[in-house]
């Protein structure tokens, strides 16, 4: 079999397997099923244990990494629908996502230090909280390294969505907007997806706060290696 055959059936096993996982994420509802964790499980078990190397695997399947963009932007469109809701807290959710966002990096880098992580880490780290496309993007100025920074943002908003609900329990934190406002800067993504679950309100708020804490890591990205780096 071809190296192209090879990662055209990859990228066959990855759709029906995310698929089919959706289903049965549906079916039973239970975090450890969610597609985002369960999914990339699943694959990295056919790679070992079909001894399928990253570079065939990604062959045919790098236009799915692609759909990362798009897919962020399309939450802008629920966003505009409830404009409404922004308009009247516009001030409290932009004071919440730059302080949201500055307390991340500096936490990050700071912990990051305190066990002396190689620089490389530290630098990827920086900006695990925003959702992929911002954070490959804010890493470029950075100096992250480009595989460690999606590790670490798959990592972070699956921590994130898996202990977000205990924490708004434990803190009886209650009101809708300020749970999507925690899930989409603490968990960008994985937070948002789980916000929707929860509700309309949480969910266009999650959206809102992940697009503006990208935009902001992008924006404060090359003031970040001047000032910590």
């Amino acid at each position: 079999m071809t190296n192209f055959q090879i990662s055209v059936l990859c990228l066959i096993a990855t759709l029906v397997i995310y698929f089919a996982n959706k289903r049965l994420y549906r079916r039973f509802h239970a975090l450890p099923l969610m597609p985002l964790v369960f999914t990339p499980i699943l694959l990295v078990l056919m790679l070992v244990f079909g001894h399928i190397s990253w570079q065939n695997y990604i062959g045919e399947s790098h236009w799915l990494l692609w759909l990362l963009g798009p897919a962020t932007i399309a939450f802008a469109v629920p966003v505009y629908d409830n404009l409404a809701i922004i308009k009247r807290h516009w001030m409290s959710l932009s004071a919440g996502v730059i302080t949201a966002t500055v307390v991340a990096v500096c936490s990050s880098v700071w912990l990051a230090r305190l066990f002396t992580l190689p620089d490389e880490i530290q630098r990827s780290l920086a900006v695990r909280s925003v959702t992929t496309p911002f954070a490959l993007a804010a890493a470029k100025p950075l100096g992250g390294q480009p595989d460690l920074v999606a590790l670490f943002v798959v990592v972070t908003g699956v921590f994130g969505m898996a202990v977000g609900d205990m924490l708004f329990l434990r803190l009886s934190i209650r009101e809708g907007m300020a749970k999507g406002a925690g899930f989409g800067a603490a968990s960008h993504g994985a937070g948002t997806a789980r916000s929707y679950e929860l509700g309309q309100q949480e969910g266009v708020v999650a959206s809102l706060v992940m697009m503006l804490s990208g935009v902001v890591m992008v924006l404060i990205a090359p003031l970040v290696a001047w000032v910590m780096f």
